[in-house]
């Protein structure tokens, strides 16, 4: 964008851009949710178990890039249903390991590609320098709404306290 653009152009392209991917999550993550009955984000915590076993449940928030408590949420929910276990850790029996069940394994190999796997494709998909200004001035959107001390749930989580 050049220094000669209208502030309210950039502002109305800037629009159209977000909601076009406001509109793409969303329909994604209905989607998914037709097709497997899961949440956004039980899908996302799924995909990742699919890929290998977490060894406690601090480790998998490191994975979804949120924390403890909202992970825990999702994973109760995915037991619930089957699609996930807990087992005492073989090394250390304070842990405990979360696992992908072969339901649980099924379900995955059979849904389409989930909000957070569209997302990680494309932003691993920009160039390094283009990916870093990006997350700085998402950064700097976000710190201008006000919305920089909301929690980062995972995507269509709604909260920790088990609606979504």
């Amino acid at each position: 964008m050049g220094t000669n653009t209208n502030p309210s152009e950039a502002i109305a392209r800037a629009l159209i851009s977000i909601r076009r991917l406001v509109r793409t999550l969303r329909t994604t993550a209905v989607s998914v949710e037709r097709e497997t009955g899961l949440s956004t984000a039980q899908t996302f915590v799924l995909q990742l178990l699919l890929e290998a076993k977490a060894d406690s449940m601090n480790e998998l928030a490191e994975r979804t890039s949120t924390d403890q408590s909202s992970v825990s949420v999702v994973v109760s929910r995915l037991e619930a249903k089957g699609l996930v276990a807990r087992l005492t850790s073989t090394t250390d029996a304070r842990r405990t390991q979360v696992v992908i069940t072969p339901e649980g394994t099924a379900l995955m190999q059979r849904k389409p590609p989930t909000v957070q796997e569209r997302l990680t494709r494309a932003l691993g998909a920009m160039p390094a320098d283009s990916l870093l200004l990006l997350s700085s001035e998402l950064n700097t959107l976000v710190a201008l709404m006000g919305a920089d001390e909301e929690p980062a749930t995972l995507i269509f989580e709604d909260d920790a306290t088990g609606s979504s």
